[in-house]
């Protein structure tokens, strides 16, 4: 029986959620509502579905909502939706501040609810084959290591990249969460932070569309280098920027006593991974995973199924919980200056070794 699915928010990542959720044929999409009417409608019609007012979608016969709103929206509908008696999957992150997310993965605790967040790129071949060869201990226990996301900012690509420069965006809670995530899935929780940020521009002018020439004010870093000290040892340095036209690093740099392993881009589903072993040659993997292309939705496909079965989904109100504070926890040690411990934790997730749909 297909399960009844509501969608809050019709923006730009929308249509790549539909495509896998038709792909899996598990739901039911009862409607899909916007904070601006047309939006909605425009959606509906473009993929055969009822445009309805979030009232109407909160108390309709869904039991799991889909949250696709900008992120200062996240709290708020999130509150709401647990409230209503609903099962609640968000895009990331799960909240603007920590104090929020604690407040929502309370409330679902108290209700008997589930909370699932993006990033779910994880399940994905890339990383999944990376998480592999990590616990193969392909290259012995993993000691050090470095992510970079850096790119010039969505002011370039996205007609209304505002929000990305708000309390709850910027390159580190934008992007730089989904290497955090991979970084947990892959070594486990954080026990501490320390770095620095900085803004590298007070404001930052629209290129394209119709706000071309628009200026940005800009409210958070837009540089930020986070050293990561993970409980189970290793030490890995983060750098998040909207400041860096190109560069060449690696997305994902691994070591440890017997070589090193490169990870794929964590923002997508596939990738090349390649490993060495102390002075051997570069190898990449060519094991057959699923999930190489974009695949968003694929975390709320299996949070679904594991509702039905009773067991705990992977990407779980825990890991984006411990993600949020580590994520806030690196900004205000980079404001103090102090190395900061983490106050939450949570489990790795589970392997993923088949195909879900």
């Amino acid at each position: 029986m297909a399960i009844a699915l509501g969608i809050l928010g019709a923006g730009n990542i929308f249509p790549a959620y539909m495509r896998t959720l038709k792909r899996s044929l598990l739901f039911n999409v009862v409607g899909v509502a916007d904070a601006v009417p047309a939006a909605a409608k425009k959606r509906a019609k473009e993929f055969g579905l009822k445009a309805v007012t979030s009232d109407d979608l909160l108390a309709s016969e869904a039991t799991l909502i889909l949250n696709l709103t900008p992120p200062q929206a996240h709290h708020a509908t999130g509150m709401k939706v647990l409230q209503a008696g609903k099962h609640f999957f968000t895009e990331k992150p799960l909240a603007v501040t920590f104090a929020q997310g604690k407040e929502m993965v309370a409330v679902a605790k108290r209700r008997g609810l589930r909370i699932g967040c993006a990033p779910d790129t994880f399940l994905g071949a890339g990383a999944q084959a990376t998480r592999a060869l990590i616990d193969a201990g392909t290259i012995g226990s993993i000691r050090h290591g470095t992510a970079h996301f850096m790119c010039h900012g969505p002011d370039h690509w996205h007609p209304n990249p505002d929000f990305f420069y708000q309390q709850g965006a910027g390159p580190l809670m934008d992007v730089g969460v989904y290497y955090l995530t991979h970084l947990v899935n892959h070594l486990g929780p954080v026990a501490s932070v320390s770095g620095g940020a900085h803004t590298t521009h007070g404001t930052r002018v629209i290129a394209l569309g119709d706000n071309k020439g628009k200026k940005i004010p800009v409210a958070v870093p837009t540089h930020i280098v986070t050293h990561l000290n993970f409980v189970s040892g290793p030490q890995i340095v983060l750098t998040s920027s909207f400041d860096v036209w190109k560069h060449r690093h690696s997305p994902i740099e691994l070591y440890g006593d017997d070589g090193t392993i490169l990870g794929p881009d964590p923002n997508q589903f596939g990738g090349k991974v390649q490993f060495a072993t102390q002075l051997g040659a570069w190898q990449t993997v060519k094991d057959k995973r699923p999930y190489t292309t974009n695949s968003r939705g694929t975390g709320l496909i299996e949070m679904a199924q594991s509702i039905e079965a009773g067991r705990p989904h992977r990407c779980s109100e825990a890991l984006a919980l411990h993600v949020l504070e580590v994520m806030e926890r690196a900004l205000a040690a980079a404001d103090t200056g102090k190395a900061l411990r983490l106050t939450t934790t949570c489990e790795r997730p589970a392997p993923l070794t088949a195909k879900l749909f």
